[in-house]
């Protein structure tokens, strides 16, 4: 089933979020190498396609897990949050209907 993990950041969390990002984009490359990701990306804090120093409010991540479990599972073990990017994160089952 689809999940859908929503992180929510901490304020002034940029430059954490930079320093860990290689680890964090590795860890969804490795769910888009298994076919299991649908979509990932950051909530620019403006709006802007690259908010530079503005930062970001979090992200959402819509990935295929065995279980709600397991979802929750990957979801904490998310560099972000042992950086301190993340102040929460909230994980869903997700319905795919469109496209």
């Amino acid at each position: 089933m689809w999940y859908a993990i929503i992180g929510t950041d901490n304020p002034e969390s940029l430059e954490a979020r930079k320093s860990v990002r290689p680890a964090h984009v590795a860890r969804l490359q490795q769910l888009q190498d298994e076919g299991r990701m649908l979509l990932a990306g950051p909530f620019p804090a403006i709006d802007a396609e690259d908010p530079g120093p503005a930062g970001f409010t979090g992200s959402l991540i819509v990935a295929e897990f065995a279980s709600l479990a397991e979802a929750q599972s990957w979801a904490a073990a998310d560099p972000y949050i042992a950086a301190g990017v993340y102040r929460e994160t909230a994980v869903k089952p997700f319905r795919k209907v469109l496209p």
